[in-house]
């Protein structure tokens, strides 16, 4: 079996961000690395106050970390990267002819993979751009000059060792000394005497230090310049600002760092005094008597300079901001202080822009961007300062707890939200919208904790509505029109009906107007701006043409004839009369319509008439295309010399119903000048794009695809300035259908759907798949759907949280005993502040019943306190006549590590009113996690612990009939596939089994796997055939002999598989490895459907990153030397941007096997024409052959 992986959706997780001016502008973008692997620029629009994606490219290798720099004299910054590729590599951001990201530079330093010792898992760039220093976990350290050599260009220099042996780093950041000498500041553990010493007493007494490392410029040496123990839970360092400032002479800081550590934060800096100061802390109304305080860390930081000061902002665990500010004179420090300023997501990175702006990369599901509306000097927040504490807070013992209060936003206001799915815990791909979509939906369970979410996603783009006016009836097109070629905006929107023509204005309100001169008494085929001031009209009978000065100029159709089609442009008129004849007209120079002197007569009836816009520069565009009802399109010149000849002609395979000539820009044929496309929609729902020659109107490499059932409606749009075509096509799949319409209002398309009319915005032209959320209380384990009713279960279960029953028994104990209880914490809205930590065992977790359809939650069930929900399934048991029963797996009191819990319960349920409410039957207590859970023959299958076991319904409880308790370490899936059982375990593979009943009841294991592997997910693709998903983010295929399929099968009693010999300390057969392929992050869920009407099977899977992506089976041997030969081609292309060697990336952990990797193949379009040529002459294609097969690829099987 050979497969192509393709991505449909590209992670979304932010795992490092940087702020810089990559383009060389003045403005600033902000750069991304969703998911570990892919670089993205964002960029601020001042227009609508969101960020724009500028550029987004795959990196295919795993970016450890990422800096900006920017070399003295340069007006543009940047990018260093760490990555597994054991290389320093320098990119830069190029905008034109079209943006992408070039690699300059990429210098060797150590071996692939993410290593201990391998430097890159930290950098740290010198505020002046001088060096920069990569870090590894254990020893090494490198050091890079940053200059320019003869020629001007950025080349860094050897790299300089710092490595010091027996030393942990835990952070690692660049000290501003101004122009002196580059100075690093890290945090270090030396564990030389723990690891000599057996006792542990060394261990237990082993400091953490910091320390500076100094790089010498006149030298070209980096030296090891102070080291002093500092607190031993310091986990981050932050830059202050420092160095003389070139102009004023005055110092821009103190420089040294802060050391964030647990509970307080210190400034430090060589030879001086350091200053302390406590992290404030919620109050905590729910802590008992006895409990341990939680410690308080800091998880993100920046520093902002403005107006000649700076600040910090410090993020905690909580997501709780406070701002940091250190009064100096000078390079003395006079004192540090901290303040609450706001609370937002927990965040990975925080990026703070120029314009007033921060942009907070959240650490699970979606990043939010802020404007700052105050800096937080003049509110009512206390203030802690190092002043308050004897000896600046520098005394051995702790600082005294600070305490705040949270509240809503005050100095922040969200304005923009990037959607994420980052992480998605499980998903589901099916089609629940019956026959009013052709492809299936994506359901997934995202989030973490309360800002948990469930989300449907549609092929589509996601549409924001404006207005909504409701119509006297049903129209059947609709345009926006401008009332002359200056105006920045419409003025008009014009409603054709059956019977009439509604002419609206356009302004605070929308008003009817009478007095256009428009014919209003009957239905309107095509309206246009001409000229300069002038209005058209096209109606059955006819045109009218508004002048100025209430002038009305008519053309009648000849008699016993109509006009059934008509296409129109600023000059020039085209129209398709019943009689199968074309008549064109063109603007003279005194405005007036001039009609042609001869008619063109077509070989059938026109159904769709298309003119493009007439070129900048130009009178009149060069081409008409005709679709006529005897299934062909023809090309016609408008040129002067050869007016109304037909240049070129196309046979279709249904009679076409829309038409759209259009310049667009398309990269993969021409980076420079947009391609002229003619798009032609079929009635029975196939679009074509042919590119049309721009010299002879000759037709050439015509691309298809199916969109569904109904004839696709095409429309010209303007898109930031450029042409677009049809979106009607692509939108149709956002359940949104847009009849003929003008896209240049500001305000958006319009469509009508039934009697209302609605003006709305595409806010985000780029993503393929729009989103529907549904909020959740905790975090989703696992959901299910009904059999027979459109209905979702799901569990829910959050880990050192206290669930409502918990909350509600320690209030009512505190108030019992006369304490004080500030419920400030507990009223505030946990999605955005938390909920309050508990300590460890303790639960809370519920089972939410939902509508997928209507996006809404029908009931929820709160699970009893200190119990969590871990599995579920329906079953079908016999006692219950067949009827599907929900089965949930709950653990009381379970702990993580050791794996384990107070004890575990099978909580049975009766699905009741078409499954939309549950009613609780009896539960059955089992001895561990019950992990997994599958109906089976009538029965129930459970992994509970390292058993597999069988349970059939009883009265008053489950009843176990038989179990298997060989399984090496965890049960952690079950899947059933007619007789036959395929049990995931944690850490080793897939096992066969099968159930017999007689002579006993057992549960036989007859084959296994000889690779150990941690599943994560497993689903099966035939009989013999299952897809695997491991924590290390491998995809992968294990298939059984058929041979022994057959045997197993054939045995009706099991002894054949209790008398075979065991095979590698296993069982007597091994399954074949048969596909595998590393997609780059832990895989979440994997379901095998088909994406596409009329499309093969596919596997489609998730990742914790958000990211969604298809394994699409190969038709033929020709497709998989076609594409193995371009993958090959393109390896040798080294696109990667870290320089990580894509066949070891494929194959992390191992080999990767019989999968193309159809990304890779992809960026064969964004190659030099060149480069392009060369690949395609040794695949014996053109090169538009080779993107026509690449997109072919995609369309058949998915999106």
């Amino acid at each position: 079996m050979h497969l192509l992986n393709l991505t449909l959706q590209a992670p979304t997780a932010i795992s490092a961000a940087a702020v810089g001016s990559f383009s060389g502008t003045k403005g600033q973008e902000i750069l991304c690395v969703r998911g570990g692997t892919r670089l993205e620029i964002l960029k601020l629009n001042a227009a609508t106050g969101q960020l724009d994606t500028i550029c987004t490219t795959e990196a295919f290798g795993v970016v450890r970390n990422v800096a900006g720099f920017r070399l003295a004299g340069m007006t543009k910054d940047y990018i260093l990267l760490s990555s597994d590729s054991g290389r320093m590599s320098i990119i830069e951001f190029v905008v034109s002819p079209t943006p992408h990201f070039e690699s300059l530079y990429q210098e060797v330093f150590g071996k692939s993979g993410s290593r201990r010792v391998v430097p890159g898992q930290f950098l740290a760039v010198d505020p002046k751009g001088r060096s920069c220093m990569f870090g590894a976990v254990e020893k090494s350290k490198l050091v890079y000059v940053l200059n320019r050599n003869s020629e001007g260009k950025l080349f860094p220099s050897s790299p300089l060792e710092a490595h010091k042996n027996h030393t942990l780093v835990t952070h690692l950041i660049a000290v501003d000394q101004g122009y002196d000498n580059p100075l690093y500041a890290a945090l270090e553990i030396d564990y030389s005497d723990a690891d000599e010493d057996p006792t542990g007493e060394a261990f237990v007494n082993t400091q953490k230090y910091l320390t500076f490392y100094e790089l010498d410029l006149g030298l070209n040496h980096v030296v090891r310049k102070w080291s002093e123990p500092t607190d031993g839970r310091a986990n981050l360092l932050v830059q202050v600002p420092g160095g003389q400032n070139a102009q004023s002479e005055k110092f821009d800081g103190p420089s040294g760092v802060l050391v964030c550590c647990e509970d307080h934060i210190i400034w430090k800096h060589m030879d001086a005094e350091a200053h302390r100061i406590p992290i404030p802390r919620r109050r905590n109304p729910l802590v008992q008597r006895g409990e341990s305080s939680r410690g308080n860390i800091i998880v993100a930081a920046v520093m902002h300079k403005i107006r000649g000061a700076f600040f910090f902002l410090l993020q905690n665990e909580d997501g709780d901001l406070f701002k940091v500010t250190i009064e100096h004179e000078g390079e003395e420090v006079r004192s540090l202080k901290i303040k609450y300023f706001d609370t937002v997501p927990v965040s990975v990175s925080l990026c703070i822009l120029k314009s007033g702006y921060l942009f907070a990369a959240s650490d699970f599901s979606d990043q939010k961007l802020y404007q700052f509306q105050n800096l937080g000097d003049d509110d009512d927040e206390p203030e802690w300062s190092s002043t308050q504490y004897p000896q600046n807070g520098n005394d051995d013992g702790p600082l005294p707890y600070a305490f705040f209060n949270p509240r809503p936003l005050q100095n922040l206001l969200l304005v923009d939200t990037l959607s994420s799915l980052d992480p998605v815990t499980d998903a589901t791909v099916v089609n629940l919208l019956g026959q009013s979509s052709d492809t299936p939906q994506i359901y997934a369970a995202c989030g973490k904790g309360p800002r948990s979410s469930f989300r449907t996603l549609r092929h589509g783009l996601d549409v924001s509505p404006l207005v909504a006016s409701p119509l006297p009836g049903v129209p059947t097109a609709v345009w926006t029109l401008k009332l002359s070629e200056e105006d920045e905006y419409d003025s008009y929107i014009v409603l054709s009906f059956p019977n009439g023509t509604l002419v609206l204005s356009i302004g605070q309100t929308i008003e009817e107007v009478n007095d256009t001169g428009f014919l209003s008494s009957g239905p309107t085929l095509a309206v246009q701006q001409l000229g300069d001031a002038g209005l058209l009209q096209v109606h059955p009978y006819g045109l009218r043409h508004i002048r100025a000065a209430d002038r009305v100029d008519e053309w009648q159709c000849p008699p016993g004839t109509t006009i059934v089609a008509a296409t129109t442009n600023k000059r020039q008129v085209v129209i398709a009369l019943s009689t199968a004849e074309l008549v064109y007209f063109e603007l003279d120079p005194e405005g007036s319509l001039s009609e042609y002197q001869d008619k063109k007569s077509l070989p059938g009836n026109a159904t769709a008439l298309s003119i493009a816009e007439v070129p900048e520069g130009r009178r009149r565009t060069s081409f008409l295309a005709v679709g006529c009802d005897n299934q062909t399109v023809h090309v016609i010149s408008l040129e002067p010399e050869s007016t109304l000849t037909t240049l070129s002609l196309q046979a279709l395979t249904a009679p076409p119903s829309a038409i759209c000539l259009a310049e667009i820009f398309d990269t993969s044929i021409d980076k420079n000048r947009p391609t002229m496309f003619l798009n032609i929609g079929l009635v029975n729902g196939v679009l074509l794009r042919t590119v049309v020659d721009p010299v002879d109107g000759s037709l050439s490499d015509t691309r298809l695809r199916f969109l569904g059932a109904k004839p696709p409606k095409l429309v010209r749009a303007t898109i930031h300035g450029r042409h677009a075509s049809d979106p009607a096509a692509h939108l149709r799949h956002a359940r949104v259908r847009l009849d003929p319409q003008r896209s240049d209002v500001p305000g958006g398309p319009h469509r009508h759907l039934g009697n209302t009319l609605r003006i709305f915005t595409i806010p985000k032209l780029g993503e393929k798949l729009k989103q529907d959320t549904l909020p959740l209380t905790y975090t989703p384990r696992k959901f299910i759907s009904n059999p027979y009713f459109n209905v979702f279960y799901m569990i829910e279960s959050d880990h050192r949280t206290y669930g409502p029953a918990s909350v509600k028994r320690i209030l009512g104990e505190k108030e019992a005993a006369g304490d004080r209880i500030d419920k400030t914490v507990l009223d505030l809205p946990p999605n955005e502040f938390g909920r309050i930590r508990a300590p460890a065992g303790k639960w809370a977790s519920l089972i939410r019943v939902l509508d997928p359809l209507s996006n809404e939650s029908l009931s929820v069930l709160e699970l009893d306190e200190n119990e969590a929900a871990f599995s579920m399934s329906i079953c079908y048991f016999e006692r219950m006549g067949g009827e599907p029963t929900l089965v949930v797996g709950t653990a009381v009191e379970a702990t993580l590590m050791p794996r384990g819990c107070k004890e575990g319960w099978l909580r049975v349920y009766a699905i009741k009113d078409q499954g939309r409410a549950l009613e609780f039957m009896h539960k059955t207590k089992t001895d561990d996690i019950p992990m997994c859970i599958a109906g089976f023959q009538g029965y129930m299958l459970a992994g509970i612990g390292r058993s597999l076991r069988l349970y059939e319904m009883g009265k008053k409880a489950l009843l176990r009939k038989c179990e298997n308790s060989s399984f090496p370490t965890c049960v952690a899936t079950i899947n059933v596939i007619g007789a036959r059982i395929i049990v995931g375990d944690m850490q080793e593979s897939t096992f066969y089994c099968v159930y017999r009943s007689i002579p006993t009841r057992q549960l036989l294991i007859f084959a296994d796997d000889s690779q150990s592997r941690w599943l994560t997910c497993v689903t099966n693709v035939d009989y013999d055939t299952v897809a695997c998903g491991d924590k290390f983010g491998n995809v992968f295929l294990n298939r059984l002999d058929t041979r022994v399929s057959e045997n197993v099968d054939d045995d009706p009693t099991g002894a054949g598989i209790l008398h075979e010999r065991g095979f590698l300390m296993g069982a007597a057969h091994k399954t074949q490895l048969i596909a595998h392929y590393n997609v780059g992050s832990v895989v979440t869920s994997l379901t095998k459907v088909s994406l596409v009407a009329g499309g093969r099977d596919v596997i489609v899977y998730t990742t914790i990153s958000g990211a969604v992506g298809a394994l699409i089976p190969f038709v033929s041997m020709d497709d998989v030397e076609f594409m193995t030969t371009l993958e090959m081609h393109m390896r040798a292309q080294n696109v990667s941007l870290v320089g990580r060697d894509h066949l070891a990336y494929r194959g992390y952990y191992v080999p990767v096997l019989d999968v193309v990797d159809g990304d890779l193949c992809e960026s064969f379009s964004s190659l030099p024409y060149p480069k392009q040529q060369g690949i395609a002459a040794d695949l014996d294609r053109s090169v538009g052959d080779v993107l026509k097969k690449l997109e072919q690829m995609r369309t058949s099987s998915a999106f």
